[in-house]
């Protein structure tokens, strides 16, 4: 990759709706070329999907958590166990496996504290061979981005 891919990719995370022509303005390229890099960015999964951005609060989803998870032993199919648990759960946004004091980190998006209960007491709880969850809730959130820096 060079500066010019790396262009292109900050004027897609910016705003991946706009078109090629666009792109290709803002980043001192003709179309077909802009195309043609763009459709490489695409072939070597350097961009993975193209999606909408929602606005969470207006959709419902006004309570964000964060739950550090510790599993009670240390062994791979417990933890691949729990990693095919954390995909079928669609109110976890993120699930990162970590170093330090706990395992897994996972973002959780729900409607209220009343569905935070909900999801906790029936769904997350319930997998097999967790020791603990630890969960901070956010307050505020000073800066909620999605693009990375090039």
């Amino acid at each position: 990759m060079d500066t010019t891919d790396y262009k292109i990719l900050m004027q897609l995370q910016e705003n991946a709706k706009q078109n090629t022509k666009e792109i290709a303005s803002k980043v001192g390229l003709s179309v077909t070329p802009t195309y043609e890099r763009i459709r490489k960015l695409e072939q070597q999964e350097i961009i993975k999907s193209y999606v909408a951005l929602l606005d969470r609060n207006k959709i419902g989803k006004k309570l964000i958590a964060y739950c550090q998870v510790t599993l009670t032993k240390q062994q791979k199919n417990l933890a691949d166990s729990f990693k095919r648990e954390m995909l079928l759960l669609s109110d976890i946004m993120e699930c990162h496996q970590v170093s330090g004091n706990f395992d897994y980190l996972l973002k959780i998006a729900v409607d209220d504290i009343a569905g935070f209960h909900i999801f906790i007491n029936k769904k997350l709880s319930i997998i097999d061979g967790i020791a603990t969850i630890h969960t901070s809730f956010v307050l505020d959130s000073v800066k909620d981005s999605t693009a990375y820096s090039l």
